[in-house]
């Protein structure tokens, strides 16, 4: 029979998990992933209400910061700084010398920049001049926070 080939405009529950346990047992074929932990870190406010968090995960040296949020009302304050370091001195407990993390030019790229995470990659592709940046701090490693790609000739000048 001739193979066929359907497009979706959205991913069939069914379809979606084969594809997904096929991934997900060839990268476990080829690389430790049951290693990697995740980690997370939450800011609370009177009540137990949670008004901030940062989500992420360590594996081996690295550690990812997925997720990095603070309700509006208490933006501004410092709280998002402290979710980093909390997650960074965590992650650092674990092991991890490079820290790295995903954001949009609409959401926090100078925030990071402040907290001493360089550019590694931007993606410039996206819709309404929406650019993906890539971004890595590292900690305790030779160079001073030079993050490795440099040596891949990324980091932008």
């Amino acid at each position: 029979d001739p193979i066929r080939i359907d497009v979706h405009d959205d991913v069939p529950r069914e379809a979606g998990a084969i594809v997904d346990a096929g991934l997900g047992a060839f990268n476990d074929a080829a690389a430790p992933l049951h290693e990697v932990r995740p980690l997370s870190c939450f800011a609370k406010g009177p009540g137990d209400e949670v008004i901030g968090g940062a989500v992420g995960r360590t594996w081996g040296q690295a550690a990812e910061i997925q997720q990095l949020w603070v309700s509006e009302a208490h933006r501004r304050g410092g709280i998002g700084a402290t979710l980093v370091r909390a997650f960074e001195a965590r992650a650092v407990q674990r092991g991890c010398r490079a820290l790295y993390l995903e954001t949009l030019s609409f959401q926090a790229p100078r925030f990071y920049a402040s907290l001493g995470y360089r550019v590694v990659f931007e993606l410039r592709a996206l819709p309404h001049g929406v650019v993906r940046f890539t971004m890595l701090r590292e900690i305790g490693q030779p160079g001073r926070g030079r993050p490795t790609a440099v040596a891949a000739g990324l980091e932008r000048e």
